[in-house]
């Protein structure tokens, strides 16, 4: 089976909200995990890495401001806050603790996964080295959005870019649709399985007019995409 580019931790003692935003996460490719306890996910933050953590602030043992502040002693994972009350002091409370987003209940679980999304794509920029790294007969420039095969400059759209670029990130994976359209998509709505198999379809034309035989781009047939450099 295949492994989920990032995992999210849900740390939330409502059994119906959890399972509402567990079923949202992995629709979108993510690999989910559910706490009720905020002494269960300090303790789950400790022992496995996770890259998002969706944090409830009325839990039953300690407040998801506790959470937060003694998660800020070991970790940097970004927080978005869940909460029934809106007030602006909890807001800025749960931001000068660490909290990198805040969302009042009751909220659209696709809007959560939107900042998840947004929340993962400013942690990878951030980790990104400038200038250009070399893989294989690619090299690419993240920051610049410039990808190269055999020093050709390839002519990319901007999806083609970033089915690349998520390929480059892990060469020879196999990464699978949703999880191509996760990295390189907005939302899951901008596009479907078949428009990233016509995005395939170009980049391979553009490669092939770069000189890239045989084909880089290997199809698992049931399960996605890998590059091989």
């Amino acid at each position: 089976m295949n492994r989920p580019l990032h995992n999210v931790l849900v740390v939330e003692d409502e059994t119906a909200i959890a399972d509402t935003v567990l079923y949202a996460l992995r629709s979108e490719g993510y690999g989910a995990r559910h706490c009720l306890l905020g002494g269960q996910a300090l303790e789950a933050l400790r022992q496995h890495p996770f890259d998002v953590v969706v944090l409830d602030v009325g839990l039953p043992d300690m407040s998801g401001f506790e959470v937060c502040r003694s998660l800020r002693t070991f970790s940097e994972v970004p927080v978005i806050f869940l909460t029934a009350r809106n007030d602006e002091f909890d807001r800025v409370l749960g931001l000068e603790l660490g909290a990198d987003d805040y969302m009042a209940k009751p909220f659209s679980p696709r809007e959560l996964v939107a900042r998840v999304r947004a929340r993962l794509r400013r942690s990878a920029t951030a980790a990104e080295p400038a200038g250009w790294q070399q893989h294989g007969r690619f090299a690419i420039d993240r920051e610049g959005r410039r990808i190269r095969f055999d020093d050709h400059p390839l002519d990319l759209t901007r999806y083609e870019y970033a089915l690349m670029a998520a390929l480059l990130q892990r060469p020879g994976a196999i990464l699978s649709r949703a999880q191509l359209m996760d990295r390189g998509w907005d939302s899951a709505a901008d596009s479907a399985d078949r428009t990233v198999d016509t995005h395939v379809k170009t980049l391979r034309a553009k490669l092939r007019a770069a000189g890239a035989e045989p084909d880089p781009i290997r199809t698992h047939r049931g399960l996605g995409y890998a590059l091989e450099v």
